[in-house]
């Protein structure tokens, strides 16, 4: 089981640079722990491509169909006070964005506070600074 950042998700649901590395790790171990608001970032991060001409209407529209199937196999770290104030604090220690803040949250809540029971999937660099200034270890794209 690994812990899955959205910039790694959504090489897995439209063709990237780093969609092989994805897939790679997804064979090697399918079980997703995700963030609550994956789901939002994914549709966000495919629509900024689709804007950007990066991707079609079409290819948006199969990825969020892909998004939708992982969607029923991942497992979530639900919203709650404790996450909420975690990621305050994450905030405060990390040069990280509020959804970033949450991901590495739902990260330390995935792990239950062991970063050695939990390898990260993120491609984000800044996310993944502080990931392992946590002490998880990251799995990057090579």
């Amino acid at each position: 089981m690994r812990f899955w950042d959205s910039s790694a998700i959504v090489p897995l649901l439209a063709a990237q640079r780093y969609s092989e590395r994805a897939a790679q790790l997804f064979q090697s171990d399918s079980e997703l722990v995700v963030w609550w608001g994956t789901r939002v970032e994914c549709v966000s991060a495919l629509a900024r491509l689709e804007r950007e001409a990066s991707i079609t209407a079409s290819a948006l529209s199969i990825a969020v169909d892909r998004m939708q199937r992982f969607a029923q196999i991942w497992d979530e770290v639900q919203p709650t006070e404790r996450l909420r104030s975690l990621a305050e604090r994450l905030l405060r220690v990390h040069s990280l964005r509020a959804a970033d803040a949450f991901q590495l949250a739902a990260t330390i809540e995935a792990g239950a506070d062991d970063p050695r029971e939990l390898d990260v999937v993120c491609f984000d660099e800044r996310l993944a600074r502080a990931i392992v200034r946590e002490g998880f270890r990251v799995l990057e794209p090579e």
